[in-house]
């Protein structure tokens, strides 16, 4: 299995107003990049901090405002602060002077419902010692540690320590993306255009991080713009043993690899490792049942300019439309933005491969829709739906799979 780095670990810091996040941040990094202020509610919207955790590598930290706020603009910061959920992967709950009650019971049931791995820190020690029955009763009740601590006294061990303990190493340890397909010496032939949507001088995240994947396998990466493929493919010996396309180019990539040379694409490559892979694979097929004035959403994971032939925004709604023939309504939601509508107000939602977000964070997007029962599926996927070759694109990953555990 690859070890290597995938997206940073993203750690929540949440508490409410004057309990010292900003300085916590500030101590554990040792640097002032957070703005501290004795006024209440300084921090207004959440903001990132890196930090190089020893044991753990490189870390986002995420400063979020009170979540006691108050007012119509205090509700507003609370639910940016409640949508940092989505993005996080541990949480840290920073108290003070012994409080502990509705607000902090409240955060800590959003931390079970996204299943977010927490500790508590009992902030500004130095002032107020943490009550010991309230240590015993809240390690009890919500099976976590608390940990005393004071910013005016920083020994960040405790806090690096416990963070090594409960930050899941999925996270921060990738598995490898196609490493049990594979021998070493194999041949993994991959179908990478170059158009508008290739950066300049550069190639897009999935395709360097399938190439990396490949090496570390000791394979061979043999690497192709469409336009080649047909000539290679009747010169090349040893024959590859698995060809990777960009989705785009679903269609031509399945003309163009003979039927005995699995086929699928690198979207679906990070569905598998990264998304709900069965969740996609009950919810592809509901394409189907989308009938006129259906709302899709779309979700990329990163921001990027729009061209005219933009995977997301132009020609998934074009085929998606032509293929079902119903005249479909389609939203389309880039990084960590919401969508205007609730979850419910969709028939199906599409995720991209989410190359920039951790498992966990891409999870995390998908909940919502889940949770109201909306179908779910991948880019790669739909694709590979809407062009009849969605079989053969999922195959390579198929076997064996009798539920969703494996990749839960």
């Amino acid at each position: 299995m690859s070890k290597g780095k995938d997206s940073k670990p993203h750690i929540g810091i949440f508490g409410r107003r004057n309990n010292g996040k900003s300085s916590l941040i500030n101590a554990l990094i040792g640097q002032d990049v957070a703005i501290v202020s004795e006024i209440a509610g300084t921090t207004t919207d959440p903001e990132k901090k890196s930090i190089e955790i020893a044991g753990l590598g490189p870390a986002i930290f995420i400063d979020t405002a009170g979540i006691d706020d108050t007012g119509d603009l205090g509700k507003k910061r609370v639910a940016k602060t409640l949508h940092t959920l989505t993005l996080i992967d541990t949480a840290i709950l920073v108290i003070a002077e012994n409080k502990f009650d509705e607000p902090e019971e409240n955060i800590i049931a959003q931390f079970r419902n996204y299943e977010i791995p927490f500790f508590i820190v009992h902030n500004k020690s130095d002032l107020l010692a943490l009550n010991a029955e309230l240590k015993a009763l809240l390690e009890k009740k919500h099976q976590c540690s608390v940990i005393e601590y004071s910013c005016a006294f920083p020994s960040n061990l405790r806090i690096a320590e416990q963070l090594l303990r409960i930050v899941p190493e999925t996270v921060y340890r990738m598995r490898s993306l196609i490493g049990d397909l594979l021998n070493p010496g194999d041949i993994i032939l991959l179908i990478t255009p170059v158009d508008t949507e290739a950066p300049e001088g550069r190639m897009i995240l999935p395709q360097v991080q399938v190439i990396r994947d490949t090496l570390d396998n000791d394979c061979i990466a043999l690497v192709a713009k469409e336009t080649e493929v047909a000539k290679l493919i009747k010169t090349l010996s040893p024959r590859p043993v698995l060809a990777i396309t960009d989705s785009q180019v679903f269609l031509k990539a399945n003309t163009l690899i003979p039927a005995d040379i699995p086929l699928t694409s690198f979207s679906i490559v990070l569905a598998r490792s990264k998304g709900d892979f069965v969740r996609y694979m009950e919810g592809t097929p509901k394409i189907e049942a989308l009938a006129d004035g259906d709302r899709v959403l779309i979700m990329e994971s990163c921001t990027h300019h729009v061209t005219c032939g933009d995977i997301g925004r132009m020609k998934i709604p074009r085929w998606l439309s032509e293929f079902t023939g119903k005249k479909l309504e389609f939203d389309v939601v880039s990084g960590n933005d919401l969508p205007a509508l609730s979850a419910s107000s969709y028939k199906l939602a599409i995720q991209c491969g989410g190359c920039m977000f951790t498992r966990k964070q891409l999870l995390n997007r998908l909940k919502p829709y889940i949770d109201a029962g909306v179908p779910v599926t991948n880019y790669g996927m739909a694709i590979a739906w809407v062009h009849g070759i969605y079989n053969r694109a999922v195959a390579p990953f198929t076997a064996g799979i009798s539920s969703s555990a494996e990749y839960l």
